[in-house]
């Protein structure tokens, strides 16, 4: 059972969303408390899965990866076996970064990382149309991004 968080759990969590390289000892003195006590509630966030994951966030452009596409597709069916067939397909292909299925337009919105209009296009013809129950594919490619951010503002949550 997830226990509520109080106001430190709040103020850790905002600062590891910041920093998750930072100490525990830093942590402490900034929030004027003790290492141990802040350590145990880190733990205890992760176990109780407030906390996922704790990852590097890369410079796509500096790697290479220079394009981002958002892709809407629509299925040819709806049934739980094409949508299950779909999504396991989609989880191998290392270009899509994000897959989520949505209402409206289309069944799934997903999000690429390549590095250039060419790879994008290898991908749509030797991965992406390969699929035998693809129904609608319409691609945005971004010219530029403003935000993109995993960081939530939890005072609007919490």
């Amino acid at each position: 059972m997830a226990h509520t968080l109080d106001k430190i759990d709040i103020q850790l969590l905002s600062i590891l969303q910041k920093n998750s390289n930072r100490t525990t000892k830093s942590i402490a003195e900034e929030l004027g408390m003790s290492t141990s006590p802040i350590f145990e509630r880190i733990k205890k966030l992760e176990k109780e899965g407030y906390i996922e994951n704790y990852v590097a966030v890369l410079n796509n452009k500096k790697i290479g990866l220079k394009l981002t596409v958002f892709i809407g597709i629509t299925l040819q069916g709806h049934t739980r076996s094409y949508l299950e067939k779909f999504v396991k397909e989609i989880n191998n292909f290392p270009e899509v970064v994000e897959c989520h299925r949505v209402s409206g337009n289309f069944d799934y919105l997903l999000k690429l990382v390549v590095e250039d209009i060419e790879a994008y296009e290898t991908f749509i013809i030797s991965k992406l149309t390969l699929l035998p129950y693809l129904g609608n594919v319409q691609s945005l490619i971004a010219l530029s991004t403003s935000k993109e951010t995993n960081e939530i503002d939890l005072s609007r949550v919490l």
